[in-house]
């Protein structure tokens, strides 16, 4: 077993008791650095990144590799890599890049496919001059979304 195989499963036992926890994302460079992103359902506390430092770090021998060790939850303005994040955040307002467009929008659905995100625009009126503030509503499937950001709002 290879020394990021060993990890991986550490990491998945220390998340079995945590089904609200999960691993965004694992690196481990050459000097033995492991970084290790979570993300929750309900968020991540401090003492969920304890309990899952203590699995890696209680049962990885230091005399085989000298290895260092960051626990950490994912980051505000950190992109959204899983489905189950999107799924989280509904209902918060997104920046969503596509090929073709960004657009700042609330992710008002989210399932396994698609999200969908619904805002308010001003367009130019159909008949007459000035403009009139329309719903607008977009459908996008995961596969077209290059990155997503929830945006934070401090009001």
């Amino acid at each position: 077993m290879t020394f990021k195989e060993q990890v991986l499963k550490l990491l998945n036992d220390g998340l079995t008791d945590k089904p609200e926890v999960f691993l965004i994302d694992l690196s481990i460079s050459d000097t033995y650095k492991i970084i290790v992103t979570l993300d929750g359902d309900n968020g991540v506390n401090l003492q969920d990144c304890i309990d899952v430092s203590r699995v890696i770090e209680n049962n990885l021998d230091r005399e085989e590799h000298d290895f260092s060790l960051e626990v950490a939850s994912v980051g505000v303005g950190s992109p959204l890599k899983l489905i189950r994040q999107y799924k989280k955040n509904v209902g918060r307002t997104l920046i969503v890049k596509t090929a073709n467009e960004t657009i700042e929008a609330e992710l008002v659905d989210a399932n396994d496919e698609r999200i969908v995100l619904s805002w308010t625009a001003r367009e130019p009126k159909k008949i007459g001059k000035g403009k009139e503030t329309v719903q607008k509503t977009q459908e996008i499937p995961y596969s077209e979304i290059k990155e997503a950001v929830v945006t934070v709002n401090f009001n």
